[in-house]
């Protein structure tokens, strides 16, 4: 048990330690590290440049909490600041360890500072259950898609016209027996594409364990839970790519599960939605015919591409029972869950944007994956999820990435 000499005596050498300059000097830069850290030129994931009304108004909330958190945390400090000035040892004290008058069973004082938090705590609740309320209610006339997690990749199914069927709904299950109610419905995969100015009511859910979909700049957080459906609406203030990016740790590979928003105009937003209903354009040119029977030969048991293997198609080889809709790959921005640039970032931003897609293709990085992919984005470790090595030679491999930028 230490004395209150060795106690005086360890705290003295710590004073001393700190006068030391090598010690001050490393505090600062410490100091300066830290608060560096939390400085960034491009956060593609800042919650701080809310670009839609839900993340507004999450802002809006977090922007009230902080104000009132920070004049409370100035009047802590002012009055413990306050009190060490005024109650402090002075020359000529008679009694040094005498304590000031104290207040306890002050009956106003008590109640003071007892309804004051209180009062600060429920003016913070009426806003936040307003926002909450706000946020979960589904607006009117909303786009519908429905959003599945999947180790690790997310797929987009919209509900063009509202009949509560999906794209990817099964086509023998009851009261989906018209095969022709899915012809106004589309299924994409990695990259979401939405038109400005419309709220879009997603319904999120998960094939396998527990993700969480998060487009910061444009709402808060979902979790996707297997055999539950949350919603979410998004909505976008102005054209552009948003990415976001699995908050739920959901495996090995679950730093590679990230997603995109890509806001449009109506006008080119209706474009698209009419090229995703097509089916695949037949290659013209002999290498990507090439590479379309390679495609058939070694992926169809997966992928699908509408137009070509609907026939054979069952995701036979995922656990999950699906895999991403190739059918207008070179449409995306990114791929293998988004963790690859199809195309050239040519800017340099770290993003992908709609006028950079269709310009030059990433050959290097698309040439890569399909080489090894378990080596670009790792399997499970029971080796059912995710893209396999499917020993591809490289005229192979020319090939069938010459038959993938050709599908737009």
């Amino acid at each position: 048990m230490s004395t209150p000499r060795q106690n005086a005596g360890s705290s003295r050498s710590f004073a001393a330690m700190l006068r030391q300059p090598r010690v001050r000097l490393f505090a600062l830069v410490s100091l300066v590290g830290l608060f560096a850290a939390g400085c960034a030129d491009n956060a593609q994931q800042t919650t701080l440049e809310p670009q839609g009304p839900a993340a507004n108004d999450i802002n809006n909330l977090s922007n009230l909490t902080f104000l009132i958190a920070g004049v409370v945390f100035i009047l802590v400090e002012v009055g413990v600041l306050f009190v060490v000035w005024k109650f402090r040892t002075r020359k000529g004290d008679e009694d040094p360890d005498a304590l000031p008058t104290q207040v306890h069973g002050h009956t106003m004082a008590e109640i003071g500072w007892t309804a004051l938090p209180a009062l600060i705590l429920v003016g913070l609740a009426i806003p936040t259950v307003a926002t909450v309320i706000d946020l979960g209610s589904e607006p009117d006339d909303a786009l519908e898609v429905r959003v599945v997690g999947q180790q690790w990749w997310w797929s987009y199914d919209y509900d063009l016209d509202g009949d509560g069927v999906f794209a990817d709904d099964d086509v023998n299950a009851p009261g989906y027996e018209n095969p022709e109610e899915f012809a106004t419905d589309i299924e994409t995969a990695t990259e979401m594409v939405i038109p400005i100015n419309t709220p879009v009511y997603l319904s999120i859910e998960s094939r396998d364990v527990i993700h969480s979909f998060w487009i910061p700049a444009l709402n808060g957080k979902k979790d996707a839970v297997p055999g539950r459906t949350h919603h979410l609406t998004l909505e976008a203030d102005e054209p552009g790519t948003y990415v976001g990016q699995c908050t739920e740790f959901c495996g090995l590979s679950h730093a590679y599960m990230r997603m995109t928003v890509r806001a449009v105009t109506m006008e080119d937003y209706e474009a698209w939605v009419e090229a995703q209903l097509a089916d695949a354009v037949a290659p013209t040119d002999d290498l990507a015919a090439a590479g379309q029977a390679v495609f058939e030969a070694q992926c169809t048991s997966c992928h699908l591409v509408e137009g070509l293997n609907e026939d054979t198609y069952d995701g036979a080889a995922q656990t999950s029972g699906a895999a991403p809709n190739l059918t207008h790959f070179a449409d995306r921005g990114t791929y293998a869950g988004g963790v690859f640039d199809l195309w050239v970032d040519t800017d340099g931003d770290g993003i992908v944007e709609a006028d950079e897609i269709g310009g030059e293709l990433d050959t290097n990085q698309l040439e890569a994956w399909l080489r090894n992919p378990p080596e670009e984005k790792p399997l499970a470790p029971d080796q059912t999820r995710g893209m396999p090595d499917l020993g591809l030679s490289e005229s192979d491999i020319d090939a069938l990435v010459a038959y993938l930028a050709g599908l737009e």
